[in-house]
């Protein structure tokens, strides 16, 4: 069962993420086939996720065993989108820069693993302006960054300070830490790192 749920920290956290409340829309930026996905679509949100792998995406469907349907998406030239028939998983294949609240709407909440330290860190600023410009009022944002020695790798995924985080999000959020956890692999090891961490933070975008 718990493969199925996929990631632990979300999991320990969704509670942070949703507030108490139910029926959300929830965003994942860069969400290749994450399982989470469907773990949260199956208790009632709606998900709507990009990636620019139309692969990843058909394989999340077909994993699932979850039937879709793939249309144009009209404002974006090449764009599909990957809609579950029961309509609560719409998947965007393109940039996620191509997106706008006016093509996917507004959300409540958003799942950010793997995305923000995916981005190239010359446009770290662009990606979280247009995430900011996602967020409903009282949306919450739970952020997983990484955290090792730069000097010793130089990414992806990209090591983003707490200084950092704060200097992008703090004008239009509050930004709590709420876990730092070991996460050091073999892999980790093969890069020339002698600790590597997941960082969660809360972001709260407060009314």
């Amino acid at each position: 069962m718990a493969a199925k749920m996929g990631n632990g920290l979300l999991q320990k956290y969704l509670d942070v993420l949703l507030s108490g409340r139910s029926g959300l829309r929830i965003f994942f930026p860069l969400c290749g086939k994450a399982v989470e996905m469907k773990w949260l679509a199956d208790m009632g949100h709606t998900v709507v996720g990009v990636e620019v792998s139309e692969q990843a995406l058909k394989e999340f469907f077909s994993e699932h065993s979850l039937p879709y349907c793939e249309e144009p998406v009209p404002e974006i030239s090449g764009a599909k989108k990957l809609q579950s028939t029961s309509g609560n998983i719409s998947l965007y294949c393109c940039s996620i820069y191509d997106l706008s609240s006016s093509i996917v709407g507004k959300f409540d909440g958003v799942w950010d693993r793997g995305a923000l330290v995916a981005v190239n860190p010359c446009d770290r600023q662009r990606y979280v302006s247009l995430m900011i410009t996602l967020m409903e009022k009282n949306s919450s944002y739970l952020l997983v960054t990484v955290s090792y020695d730069p000097n010793k790798h130089k990414g992806p995924p990209f090591y983003v300070p707490e200084s950092e985080i704060k200097s992008l999000f703090r004008d239009c959020c509050e930004i709590k830490c709420l876990q730092k956890v070991d996460d050091f692999s073999e892999k980790h090891r093969q890069w020339g790192l002698d600790y590597f961490l997941e960082v969660l933070y809360i972001l709260k975008f407060v009314a």
